[in-house]
This record gives C-alpha cells, structure tokens and sequence, in this order.
C-alpha cells in the first residue's frame, strides 16, 4: 500500500485516539477549513457494518478491497458497537458548474484508519469508483514513538487534480495532514454551533456568489471610513443568509409573498439596499444618516431617526426585525419583536455587550465574554416567547454568532399572551438594579470596525417599558486622542521623552552609541510621571495613555508594555510602518521632525534620509487636491 507521507504527534499528545476521529469528523464535515475553494459539504446516506467490505455500494475492485484491509485489526481501541461505517459525502465548490461530487467516506475503527473513495458518473447515469484519486489517513501507534499518521494513496502516478474538489498531492501533505495533527492533539470543542447549521449550505453558496459578483462593485467607491472589503462582503454574507432562511420559510409555509423587514441600527444600510433589491418590502432605521445613503437611490427606504423602546417604537405589520450589530438596542430586538405582533420574527447578530440599561456586566467566569453575553440574549429571547435558534454566520468577523426567533413557544391566545408578556415586563425589570437610576453609560460605539451605529433618543412618556434605556450621542464623538488640543498632546510627548532621554544608559559601545537613546519605563512608570489632572483628561478617551503614546510614533515604540524612544536608524520597522512603502525619494514632507527640534543631538537621520521635515524651509505641504469619489461610477442592477 503505497504511503505518501507521514507526520508525527506532539510527544505529550493525551488525546489519542479519540482526538484523531474528532479531527476526521471536521474534515468531513468542514472541508472548506482548510479547501478554500469549497463552500461545505453534506454528509448522507450513512449506515454501519462489521466487514468494511460490505458498505461499497458500487462494483467491487480487488484493488481497492486490498486496500482497504490490507492492514491487520488491531485490539479494538474504540466503544462502538460496529467496526465500520460509510458515509457520502457531497461537495459544495464556491463556484458551482453544477456538477456536485461525491464520494464514500469509510470509517474503519479497528484499524484506526478513514478512506476517501471518490465518485464519477458516466454519461449514461452509471456511478463508478474514480481509482486515481482513493486516498486514506491511518493513525498509527508506535509503541515508545508515540502516535504517527500516514496518508496512504492507491495510485499516486495518476491522481487527477481538479484544483478544487480534487488539489493536487503535495497539498494533501503540506496542508491536510499538518491540520489533522493539529486538531487531533487539540480535541476541542466549539461552545457555538457549526456554521450555517440552520441552511441548505448549497443554496447558500449559490445565493452567496450570485450577490457578491452584483454587489462587488462597491468595494470601489465606498465613500465611509470604514474597510470597504469587510463591510461590503459582511453585509453581502448577511444579507444571503436572511434570503436563504426567507426563502425557506415561505416554501415550508407556502407562502407567496416575500418577506417585510425592518433594520433597527441599519449603520451604512448596505444590507437594508441588498434586501430591497432583490424584493423583499422593507427598510432601515438609524440615529446618524450616513455618506452612502444618497448612493443607493429611492427605492432603498432608510430613515434618520431614534428609535426608544417603547410603544411607539412597534411594528405590527413587519414580519421580521433585525439587529445587525444594533448595539445598545440588541437585547431590546426580541423584546421589540415579541411586542409588535404574535407573527412578528426576529435576526440578531449581537458583537458590543450592552443590557437593556447600559453596559453588560459579567456574571460568569467560566464562559468567554462573547459566549456569556449570546446566552444572556438567547435567556431574554426565550423568556419573551420565542423557540430560539443559534447559527454561526461565514462572515469576515470574530463575532458571527446570530440567534433568530422563527415562532412563538406559547399558543395564540390572548391568556397566553398577557402571560408571557408579565414574564416580560418582570425580566426586564429584574436586569435594573435599581430602578430610576441610570447604569454607567457605554463608551464603546462609534467604533466603525465594530459597529455600526445606532439609535438614540428621548425617553417619552409613552415608553415606560423603556425607562432607563441609555441611548448613545447622536453626534459621533471621537475618542482616540486625535481631538485633544495639540499643546496639550505636544506637552505630555516633551515630559515623557525628557524623562526618557534623561535615563542614564550603557549601550554597550553599539554601533548607535553615540546617539542617545534613552532609557525606557513601563506605561504605568510612564503615568507616574504625569500629573492627576492630565489622567483624568486622558481616562476619557478611549486606550488613554497608551493610545496617545501609540499615535505619536515617531517619537516614541510602545512594545510589550514597554515605552521607548524610536531611533530610525534601526532596520525593523513599527508595525503600522511596515504595511506601507518606503518614503520614495524627493517625497513631500508634511510634517516636521521631532528630533530635529527637540533631541540635543538632533535626528540620527540625515536631512535627506529622513521622511520627516528638517526645520521650515524643508517642510512641503501637499498642494494636491484630496480624492473625489466619482458617485456615477456606483451603478447597482436594480433586477432581482
């Protein structure tokens, strides 16, 4: 049996051999963790036998028999009550040519090993065994060697490679078995669901390309600050996922027409403009109008206004809220939902942690942050009346854990309602501490990494179920000490470098000997430099002492906690510096040099070597007018 490749277990491996089917599990189930090109895989028509033999469903090769018990059983090392068991397993590529392949998946336990037998259809609909491309991963124990595992291919001389379903050989070496190891020795479990566990994951993919290839054009002339690549193709995500789950639902309620929706905090309103063209009667709401919102034309309904919880803030004839990164307004979505009508659903993708008061405060420390506060919404969803589903979104971010309410857990009665709505009320009050009293207000929106933004506004005397609601500012306040007088900035750099530069040093007779370099202080040293007033000025901006020494970093390297001077000379450069390229020669200098004005020994650089201005008559503001965005080149199809 040919071997192509093998690779060792960490020495200290304590979770063998159950960790290597644990592995095989994610492998099948997932490939596209480690297959780009794949969008999943679905997993069928599974049954066990005592002869691995007997689960080929397809004309017998005596090749590929010996293959497959070539090896002799060893003592059974597993708990099952079967030797063997086989699977199909159908693959799902990115880009589909609408040719699905399949193959068998062989779990043989006595010999510790699981076979891949590829599939292919003749024009005529015969299924036969594609021999070139079977391979098979064993675990292999070793005695005092520990734990091996070999990747095993029936004809390496005519493996076809496809560059998707099928790579070529070195990657199943260099890629598949690494991560194999890896997961094996890892043998964790997730605490959140499997990825688009609540999807037809093939109709998911097909959605999902349709709209990426219509909608990639903004990536281009994204006129926010924000990362047009991550909240286009995010957005794009979402936005397939709420199509595929609509779509489903009408088929399993036979309905016709397309789902209505509401976007409370719709930010940017990207994902409200995807829902509205491809049919679904909707729109956004936010606190804050945003630059693109002129971009997408009257048909996408986006409104700038604050919405408080409260009665005024229903919506009887919706069939769907959602919450897409809404904020401070996330946990009142159910709630909301659950109010507005009895066939009102709900989409929540939670990412800051807020109550329905203000910030969230932790009560566990057992369970991750994140983990604690989706079982926070899952809890208040629950108890406002809906059968709660939890999914895990593919989008390019850390928090894609969504919960959505489907249906209500109590009948359709006006009992059962005034029930669950006192079940309401008293959760809602249970999470005020103390009633009348404002908990400490957040300071972490206006992040547009994060966030989008969100509502706002005045607490009217028709929302009592809203009272104590903390809303954010409607206007964006900044805090990154970009908007602290720059005397006061230029004041804090000159004590905290004098400090520096007045720590006696040996250098050691290295080649920047000659050049002082200072000393260096940990950022809490740093701080006991500074007086009381000028802390407290700084605890008011978001990363404090630290953000300020981080912005200014031509002067100053903040490494591992650690402040010291910077001294261009060195070759590696800080990591914001090393995404960018080098200061071409004959560059506009913007602005002056620290060193040049403030160091007794001047800059190390040389005038000409430095990217900063060496005094007045080297500085050379930019005269080039700032980019325009060309607003008719956004073309979006309008078609369905």
């Amino acid at each position: 049996m040919p071997k192509l490749s093998d690779l060792k277990f960490p020495a200290d491996c304590a979770t063998l051999p159950g960790g290597f089917w644990s592995a095989v599990g994610v492998w099948v189930e997932k490939p596209h963790v480690v297959n780009k090109r794949l969008c999943g895989a679905k997993e069928t028509e599974a049954k066990d036998a005592e002869d691995v033999s007997l689960l080929l469903d397809v004309p017998r090769d005596p090749d590929v028999l010996s293959f497959l018990t070539c090896k002799v059983s060893p003592a059974r090392t597993h708990e099952r009550d079967t030797s063997c068991s086989s699977s199909v397993r159908t693959f799902i590529p990115k880009v589909s040519n609408g040719n699905l392949r399949k193959e068998i998946v062989l779990r043989d336990f006595d010999r510790q090993q699981v076979t891949f037998l590829p599939l292919e259809e003749d024009a005529e609909g015969r299924v036969s065994l594609k021999k070139s491309n079977v391979y098979q991963i064993q675990l292999c124990s070793h005695d005092s060697e520990g734990w091996s595992l070999e990747l095993h291919v029936l004809s390496p001389d005519a493996w076809f490679s496809d560059g998707v379903v099928y790579p070529k050989l070195p990657w199943l070496t260099s890629e598949l078995l690494p991560k194999l190891v890896r997961w094996g020795s890892e043998c964790r479990s997730s605490e959140f669901k499997s990825t688009l566990s609540l999807l037809p994951v093939e109709k998911y993919s097909v959605v999902y390309q349709q709209l990426k290839d219509k909608y990639k054009s903004m990536v281009k002339v994204w006129p926010e600050v924000t990362d047009p690549e991550k909240f286009v193709y995010e957005d794009v995500a979402i936005a397939t996922y709420l199509l595929v789950l609509w779509a489903e639902e009408r088929e399993e309620k036979g309905l016709a027409a397309r789902q209505s929706f509401v976007d409370l905090g719709c930010g940017n309103g990207l994902l409200v403009h995807i829902l509205t063209c491809e049919g679904h009667p909707g729109k956004g709401v936010d606190v804050r109008r945003r630059k693109i919102w002129d971009m997408y034309g009257a048909q996408t309904l986006l409104e700038e206004k604050a919405i408080t919880p409260g009665e005024s803030s229903l919506f009887p004839g919706t069939d769907w809220l959602i919450g897409n990164h809404s904020d401070e307004l996330t946990p009142w979505i159910p709630i909301i939902a659950a109010r507005s009508s009895y066939s009102c659903r709900y989409f929540v993708l939670p990412c800051c942690f807020f109550d329905f008061f203000g910030k969230y405060q932790r009560r566990q420390c057992k369970k991750s942050q994140y983990k604690e506060y989706i079982d926070f919404i899952t809890e208040l969803s629950q108890v406002s009346g809906f059968n709660t589903e939890e999914d895990c979104l593919r989008i390019p971010s850390t928090k894609r854990v969504c919960l959505v309410g489907k249906s209500r857990s109590y009948p359709r009665s006006a009992e059962a309602e005034a029930e669950a709505e006192q079940r309401r009320a008293h959760y809602i009050q249970s999470r005020q501490t103390t009633p009348g009293v404002a908990v400490q207000r957040s300071d972490i929106g206006n992040d547009g990494d994060c966030c989008h933004g969100n509502a706002d506004g005045d607490i009217t005397s028709g929302s009592s179920w809203g009272a104590g609601f903390q809303p954010r500012d409607r206007v964006e306040v900044v805090r990154n000490c970009a908007s602290l007088p720059r005397d006061f900035v230029d004041g804090v750099v000159l004590q905290v470098a004098n400090s520096l530069l007045g720590m006696t040093v040996d250098d050691g007779g290295g080649r920047h000997g000659d050049w002082n370099r200072g000393g260096s202080l940990s950022v809490s040293e740093v701080a006991g430099l500074l007086e009381q007033e000028t802390l407290q000025l700084l605890k008011k901006e978001c990363g404090g002492l630290q953000t300020l020494l981080k912005n200014n970093h031509q002067v100053f390297r903040v490494e591992g906690g650690r402040v010291r001077i910077r001294d261009w000379r060195d070759g590696k450069p800080f990591r914001a510096e090393a995404k960018r390229k080098p200061v071409a020669p004959g560059a506009l200098k913007t602005r002056p040099c620290w060193f040049h004005a403030h160091h007794a020994q001047g800059c190390p650089l040389q005038a000409e070597l430095c990217a900063f201005a060496h005094g007045a008559d080297d500085l050379r503001p930019s005269t080039r007018p700032l980019k325009k965005i060309k607003h008719e080149a956004f073309i979006f199809s309008q078609s369905s």
